[in-house]
């Protein structure tokens, strides 16, 4: 996201972002330790006490936006090599690292496929012991963006679909694999597997992404 206010450098800083990411890893652990442990009533209380009176604090500042610009990317798109460690905007939802809501995967481009690798904890569960489909849909969706970034095709998901052969296990490493199956115009077709640590296939996965017309889009450049 960027500021309204962009001429104000304190906020772009990079002391300033990691400070963000800072920020948003404290929010993610605090969601998972109080989902997975106990408290009494005393401390419950204290939690939605501080987190309210900081969230007064936070929304009285200046409004962020994310600007349109803000996707467009250089001559050097995808230019990465083999088993280079991709970060996504600070504050996409599932990889950013500044994100509340984030899943901390640590995502590596290895040869023509993007890996990656991900432990989904207590707040990520629905079936007890399982995570949730939705956060397993969630995590293939971001992680075959990355996908673009090899092919150099900025594009948007038009489809996904999640077929789940097994539940998803919690607290332990996962692998999301994924790559461009094949192409058709503007369709990009992917394929992926969500993988446990015995090497079982949990969850399998295909999407069809639209690349975007560049020249008739505002906001990116002819070196996308």
């Amino acid at each position: 996201m960027t500021d309204d206010a962009p001429t104000d450098d304190r906020f772009h800083t990079p002391e300033h972002l990691d400070r963000r990411a800072r920020a948003g890893r404290a929010v993610r652990d605090v969601g998972h330790a109080l989902i997975g442990h106990h408290a009494d009533d005393a401390l419950v209380d204290e939690v939605a006490d501080t987190l309210d009176a900081l969230t007064a604090r936070l929304t009285a500042g200046p409004v962020r936006s994310r600007q349109p610009n803000s996707f467009q990317r250089g001559d050097d798109w995808g230019a990465e090599p083999d088993q280079t460690e991709f970060t996504g905007f600070d504050d996409r939802p599932v990889s950013g690292r500044s994100s509340p809501w984030g899943l901390d995967p640590v995502i590596r481009r290895v040869g023509d496929e993007i890996e990656a690798t991900v432990t989904l904890r207590s707040a990520h569960e629905g079936a007890p012991g399982r995570s949730h489909g939705g956060v397993v849909s969630a995590l293939f969706d971001d992680v075959y963006g990355f996908v673009l970034a090899i092919t150099r095709t900025p594009g948007f998901t038009g489809e996904l679909s999640i077929r789940y052969e097994g539940g998803t296990p919690l607290h332990v490493p996962l692998v999301c694999r994924v790559r461009l199956a094949s192409r058709e115009g503007r369709k990009l077709f992917m394929t992926g597997e969500l993988i446990t640590p015995e090497g079982d296939v949990c969850v399998r996965s295909k999407a069809t992404f639209i690349a975007i017309d560049t020249t008739r889009t505002p906001g990116w450049g002819d070196g996308v």
